[in-house]
């Protein structure tokens, strides 16, 4: 059986690629790596730490790193894990790791790269302890704080005090520091209400700040913020560190976003497509793609049809993407798809394709891909 590598190989014309193909345009996304450093260096004192979790590819993250990131956040010890097997030797797991395997896991890869991930109960924090001991390794831990999003972490008080207390009774384990981010924020609409919005997490992140001092316990690192508001907690005074990680490839939804004009946001330009092919059509009426839901995911919306704001693309099913209308499209013609989500579309892929000039010049490995096992 032919891989898909092979299918779709090195120097030959995008057009020949199998699909559903997931593509990246190089020159967009060198646009999009130099763009982020060149915004970063307006905020000294603030570094940039991209979520690995938008690509789940190591030799992506190779490329962050050059454009001036100092590490790289995961959401899943899976995607951890593939970082470091690429090579990448900082990362923060910004996430809760619970399981006694999985903490032996986590570990274990503090022998070969320098570890941070999220607490939020101390009976977790005498686990990840208890599992650095074993592997003669040391852990740095974040404390998560709620500061809005009712996912994970505790409220900015006291308990955030005993989480860091607990930190720093225990060997092997090292407080680094607080986790204060809300993705809520990162898909809301105008400046005016993302601004107040991210204005409620610094309230919060002081508060959180605010304790710690007042019980002795320094401080000096405060990480959150994603694509959509990272300028604005970069900005605060509060912030060490941001998170961005979808600017890499942009999707259709945060193609909603709107600036301080009131247009939509364009620092970072669509460098993601998933290209599909035509197989049936209802001239007039319809055409049918051979992408559906297990290549694009629908969780933010549908894809959009690039170059084209005339046809639209519906659900249609496991394996079906429908446009309508048929436009002037024919059995056997291409659609580069615009993904509604990047990350969970990526997730679905074991390659992403990197194109110049319609060329296929590269094709990478997506190695941290699945459900974060």
């Amino acid at each position: 059986m032919m891989s898909f590598k092979t299918l779709c190989s090195i120097g030959n014309a995008v057009s020949k690629c199998e699909t559903p193909a997931l593509l990246v345009y190089l020159d967009k996304l060198e646009a999009n790596l130099k763009k982020m450093q060149e915004i970063m260096k307006k905020y000294p004192g603030v570094n940039y730490r991209p979520h690995a979790k938008a690509h789940k590819c190591p030799m992506l993250g190779q490329l962050q790193l050059k454009h001036g990131a100092t590490g790289l956040c995961c959401q899943t010890l899976t995607e951890a894990e593939a970082m470091v097997e690429g090579g990448i030797h900082d990362i923060f797991i910004s996430n809760q790791v619970v399981g006694q395997s999985k903490l032996l896991r986590v570990a274990s890869l503090a022998k070969c790269a320098k570890i941070s991930l999220c607490v939020d109960s101390e009976g977790n924090i005498e686990d990840l302890s208890s599992a650095a001991a074993k592997f003669g390794v040391n852990l740095d831990l974040v404390v998560e704080v709620n500061v809005g999003q009712d996912r994970a972490g505790v409220e900015p008080g006291e308990d955030v005090v005993k989480l860091a207390q607990k930190v720093q009774a225990l060997p092997n384990v090292t407080f680094k520091g607080l986790q204060c981010y809300n993705g809520w924020n990162q898909h809301i609409r105008t400046i005016t209400e993302k601004k107040a919005a991210v204005d409620l997490v610094v309230e919060k992140s002081k508060k959180a700040l605010q304790v710690l001092k007042e019980n002795a316990i320094e401080c000096k690192y405060i990480t959150g913020g994603g694509t959509g508001t990272f300028e604005h907690e970069a900005a605060s005074g509060i912030f060490t560190e941001v998170q961005p990680g979808s600017y890499v490839f942009m999707d259709v939804d945060y193609s909603k976003n709107l600036d301080e004009s009131g247009q939509p946001v364009s620092d970072f330009a669509h460098s993601l497509f998933v290209l599909a092919t035509v197989q049936s059509v209802m001239p007039g009426n319809r055409a049918i793609l051979d992408a559906g839901l297990k290549a694009v995911s629908l969780d933010s919306g549908v894809p959009k049809i690039y170059g084209s704001s005339d046809l639209s693309f519906f659900n249609g099913g496991d394996e079906h993407g429908i446009v309508r209308p048929s436009g002037n499209l024919k059995v056997g013609d291409q659609v580069w798809l615009i993904p509604g989500h990047c990350d969970p579309t990526v997730n679905m892929y074991n390659w992403i394709v990197g194109v110049r000039d319609q060329l296929v010049e590269c094709v990478w490995p997506i190695t941290g891909r699945g459900p974060g096992v």
